[in-house]
């Protein structure tokens, strides 16, 4: 059997949220999303919902310049990293990738295409492509948990 595939429609930034809120809620720990999509696809926008149905109250930015940003909550952690700026396994090892995914939180990971050899097998892709200003086409891939989102 493939992995899920489900693909979605958000016609603004609120929506691309409310997808990522109701993907935030499916989440157990232990997961890795690799984003897929351009400057200004919605990859951080839709990273704040996920962070808003975790239950984690942080104001999500772009990890740009740290690398990673660590969002804390009562329950699961979120690791959100920025791999714009990485190429090869020397340098993601100093971004402590490898480490986080040991910690057993939710790692997000914008420009995964840079790191994509050293993901694991079981990674959540959600491709964002950008429609227009507002409009966004999401397709996740993988993560059974996800099968009921957008029905």
């Amino acid at each position: 059997m493939g992995a899920l595939k489900k693909v979605l429609r958000a016609a603004s930034p609120e929506e691309t949220i409310e997808l990522g809120k109701r993907i935030g809620a499916c989440l157990k720990g232990g997961e890795v999303i690799a984003f897929r999509g351009g400057l200004g696809a919605g990859k951080t926008t839709i990273t704040r919902g996920i962070a808003m149905g975790m239950g984690l109250e942080d104001n999500v930015s772009s990890p740009t310049f740290a690398l990673v940003n660590e969002y804390h909550g009562e329950g699961l952690s979120l690791y959100h990293f920025d791999m714009y700026r990485i190429s090869g396994e020397e340098a993601l090892e100093t971004t402590g990738f490898f480490d986080y995914m040991e910690e057993g939180g939710v790692i997000a990971v914008e420009w995964s295409e840079n790191i994509s050899e050293f993901l694991p097998d079981d990674v959540i892709f959600i491709d964002i492509e950008r429609i227009s200003d507002e409009e966004r086409l999401i397709t996740i891939t993988g993560g059974e948990n996800f099968a009921d989102i957008g029905d």
